[in-house]
């Protein structure tokens, strides 16, 4: 059957769906889906990024503009790339970000330059920096204080004497323009690092697997694990002043809230976000009780003493159960399930007829295949990263787009496989019984094809369950919000709050299938 005929059998509409999905030609008209500016949108959207001090600001300035206009906080967005991608997009309106990482990561400038010149640089963007909350965070790095004493280690400099030290750094720094490479070459330390999350750094560390990691000035752990801080003595890093990075749109959009936020403005000082991250990490208190705490403290009185400003939490329960049936359960739920039925059903619907033609045309089968399986080759993270400049958006479209491409190998194999498994005898005589191709595809090919294609549907599912997870990464909710907080904090009860309900979910995905294939053995019995 060659290939025009496989095309009269699908209608023209699939043939198109198609060929759009095997060149890749569709992403050419999507982006328009994302382009609504965030003119028309009434809600303020602050993002942060995934790790704790962001979360925590991203919630301060979340409760101060709510309280002159509706204001959502999109937490745990992913690195810098990410969050900027989104911010230049419209996806979010600002999110707390640092001069530094301004300066060096975004701008590429080798050498530090003031507010001014950053906001003439940005201007042409339509992005702006204004704000400074009071505080400078810097990278450093950090040991253990016995091994810093015993190996006396007190600089960075020191470290290009101890080859054998092992350094676990977090995946962003090690490709930051302002972290480890320009370091090494800095200092010339021959050390071949490895990548770590920056949430569970510490613990590595703590445990002995590294010995050096790369810290913020304000991360909590550093006096409770007793680090030693190594001095920058060649004045590598740059000041990292917390500032807010925004659209230069929200002081006309959002007036009063713009107003509400300028008043933050050296209102939060170093010892102040130590308290508060300390709040989050030794505490387990959560971030918008934090936050809570600190802006009510500071309305009631200015000067009262930072350890008051991070007062209790009454919103926050701690306890695994607590975490795993907290208000935010079926919410999440809701999430995650949506996302995997779409993508799934909008991959059943294009893998099918992509099926049918790898099946049916054997020059477009290994064409068809290799596409698909490159698909499934990208990592998911870097995914996600590609599709945000595309789409012009952050959130639940690319988390579909993404899920969706992920899905599509199973289902086109297994739809493949299915139809070459069927007798050509069987063909031939319903050719002979005066059958048009269309009918036999649909009467003979599909119905015996069928259970094997439908494993493959479920196995897209099952796969999607967990690929899904990644979603929160961007703002589209999910299971994997409470994976990213965990992440983020290092709290083991956070994550198993997350992955406990995936699993659960993914077993009962599994089940559903099971049932629907023995639905269809006792009908066809």
């Amino acid at each position: 059957m060659g290939p025009r005929r496989i095309f009269r059998i699908i209608p023209v509409p699939w043939a198109r769906l198609m060929a759009g999905v095997v060149c890749c030609g569709w992403w050419a008209f999507l982006p328009a889906v994302g382009m609504v500016h965030a003119a028309s949108d009434p809600v303020l959207h602050v993002g942060s990024k995934r790790f704790t001090e962001s979360y925590i600001l991203g919630e301060i300035l979340t409760q101060t503009a709510a309280a002159s206009t509706q204001a959502e906080h999109r937490q745990g967005l992913g690195n810098t790339a990410i969050v900027f991608e989104a911010l230049k997009t419209g996806s979010i309106d600002l999110y707390p970000e640092y001069l530094g990482t301004i300066d060096q990561e975004i701008l590429k400038h080798t050498t530090p330059g003031g507010i001014d010149a950053i906001n003439r640089e940005l201007a042409p963007l339509g992005l702006g920096v204004a704000v400074p909350f009071g505080f400078n965070n810097t990278y450093a790095l950090a040991m253990r204080a016995t091994d810093s004493r015993q190996r006396a280690i007190q600089r960075l400099s020191d470290l290009a004497q101890h080859v054998d030290l092992k350094l676990g750094l977090s995946h962003e720094f090690l490709g930051r323009a302002d972290g480890w490479p320009g370091l090494a070459q800095r200092y010339h330390l021959p050390q071949k690092p490895v990548g770590l999350d920056h949430g569970i750094a510490y613990e590595a560390l703590a445990s002995s697997q590294v010995d050096v990691i790369d810290i913020y000035s304000t991360d909590a752990k550093i006096k409770s694990l007793g680090l030693t801080v190594l001095v920058d003595d060649a004045g590598y890093f740059p000041r990292y002043d917390a500032v807010i990075l925004y659209r230069l749109d929200v002081a006309q959009r959002f007036p009063q809230a713009w107003h509400s936020l300028q008043q933050l403005q050296g209102g939060i000082h170093a010892d102040d976000m130590i308290a508060m991250n300390a709040a989050a990490e030794l505490e387990g208190k959560s971030f918008r009780g934090i936050a809570q705490s600190f802006l009510a403290s500071s309305m009631v009185s200015g000067e009262k003493s930072r350890e008051k400003r991070v007062g209790s939490d009454a919103n926050m329960e701690n306890g695994f159960w607590n975490k795993l049936f907290d208000g935010n359960l079926w919410r999440l739920t809701r999430q995650h399930i949506l996302l995997v039925v779409l993508s799934v059903a909008a991959a059943a619907i294009v893998g099918i007829p992509l099926g049918v033609v790898a099946a049916f045309v054997p020059r477009m089968r290994q064409a068809v295949m290799a596409v698909v399986g490159v698909l499934q080759t990208v990592p998911s993270l870097a995914l996600l990263a590609m599709l945000i400049p595309v789409l012009g958006m952050i959130g639940t479209a690319p988390a579909l787009i993404a899920l969706f491409l992920y899905a599509l190998l199973p289902i086109v194999r297994n739809t493949c496989t299915g139809i070459g498994q069927v007798p050509q005898g069987l063909r031939l005589a319903a050719r002979a019984l005066g059958l048009k191709p269309k009918d036999c595809l649909l009467l003979i090919d599909l119905p015996l094809a069928m259970p094997v294609i439908l494993a493959g549907v479920k196995t897209a599912a099952v796969m999607s369950v967990g690929t899904a997870t990644i979603a929160a990464f961007i703002g589209a909710g999910g299971y994997g919000e409470r994976i990213a907080t965990g992440l983020a904090l290092n709290d083991n009860q956070m994550l198993l709050a997350g992955a406990i309900p995936a699993a659960m979910l993914a077993l009962v995905t599994q089940l559903l299938f099971e049932l629907i294939e023995w639905a269809m053995l006792r009908t066809r019995s």
